[in-house]
């Protein structure tokens, strides 16, 4: 839900890592229907976390805008499905 100020990250692609410009996000695992509960991340003073549910290894690039990923098909905006 990208839309809603805090960005959401999925890995459907099944990529090692996902470069993330937001310290601060969600991790949903799979896009619906196959998502996990959705885990919010906060990186604090790091610059990667792993999410404990589904293990996906995320890291911070600071040349991405909050709501951008690499790569980019990880970030879930459901606007579309919303309507």
């Amino acid at each position: 839900m990208a839309h809603s100020g805090i960005p959401h990250f999925h890995n459907d692609p099944g990529v090692a890592v996902i470069q993330v410009g937001s310290k601060r996000f969600m991790c949903i695992g799979a896009t619906p229907p196959f998502d996990h509960p959705h885990v919010f991340m906060d990186m604090g003073a790091d610059t990667e976390i792993i999410c404990s549910y589904c293990g996906t290894h995320y890291k911070f690039l600071p040349s991405l805008s909050g709501g951008e990923a690499e790569p980019p098909q990880c970030l879930w905006d459901d606007r579309d499905k919303a309507a």
